[in-house]
């Protein structure tokens, strides 16, 4: 399985600590916050990564990881042009993967699951990962039927059908790249990747997973200096 870390964005609810950097060097506890994903995914037996990043701010990114030799992994970099959502940046990565699975994360998620577990397991075409959470409107959320079956993911809805709040993780096969040309932008003129994860669930067997452990988008103020603080107190390590 190979590994997708997306840490493009303008990073605009970071301002003004992203106004010169970009928001995935900003520091998080002892490391900078790209730290995480790339040691979560070393843990779990994933060396062959691609990190996807935008104009701006990809030299800093590519001086501070280099080759990713001091990780023990090969990082590839992509220029995502245009921040144009999540699914424009996974558009990008289809001759990366070729016909392997692959595991994508959000750069601003700091997660304690124990990834190498679902890869072991992973037997559909997609699996994603939720968590319980108060203000799910900030995130794909989960509609589930009355067997618990996964039946689409809204992006960012006004009145979520669950507490169900899909966290920036996802593992896919190769099947992905069937649908990233047919998408279209929505109104916010990205395109979305629930849009691309719900062909996944239309089309395929796919899974899914409710975290209890750790897990928090430091993508806001509000939640970087929460995730600060719960690292610096607790000296927090992602498992992998």
């Amino acid at each position: 399985m190979k590994g997708i870390i997306l840490a493009g964005g303008t990073g605009s609810r970071l301002y003004p600590l992203t106004k010169v950097t970009n928001k995935h060097l900003l520091p998080v506890g002892k490391f900078p916050m790209i730290h995480y994903p790339i040691v979560n995914m070393k843990n779990a037996g994933i060396t062959d990564i691609l990190i996807v990043s935008g104009t701006d701010h990809v030299g800093d990114m590519i001086a501070f990881l280099g080759s990713g030799s001091e990780y023990g992994c090969d990082f590839t970099f992509k220029v995502q042009d245009q921040p144009d959502g999540i699914a424009g940046a996974l558009k990008l990565c289809k001759s990366f993967v070729g016909s392997d699975n692959f595991l994508v994360v959000l750069g601003d998620n700091i997660f304690e699951i124990d990834i190498k577990h679902h890869i072991d397991s992973f037997n559909t075409s997609a699996k994603f990962f939720f968590k319980r959470m108060e203000n799910p409107n900030r995130f794909g959320v989960a509609v589930l039927n009355d067997d618990f079956e996964l039946l689409e993911i809204e992006e960012k809805p006004s009145n979520p059908k669950s507490d169900l709040a899909c966290m920036g993780i996802y593992m896919y096969t190769s099947e992905l790249f069937n649908y990233v040309d047919d998408l279209k932008k929505s109104e916010r003129m990205e395109y979305e990747v629930s849009d691309l994860n719900n062909l996944m669930i239309k089309n395929h067997k796919t899974s899914y997973v409710i975290m209890d452990e750790f897990c928090m988008d430091a993508g806001t103020m509000d939640s970087y200096h929460y995730t600060n603080k719960i690292l610096i107190e607790n000296d927090k390590r992602p498992r992998g």
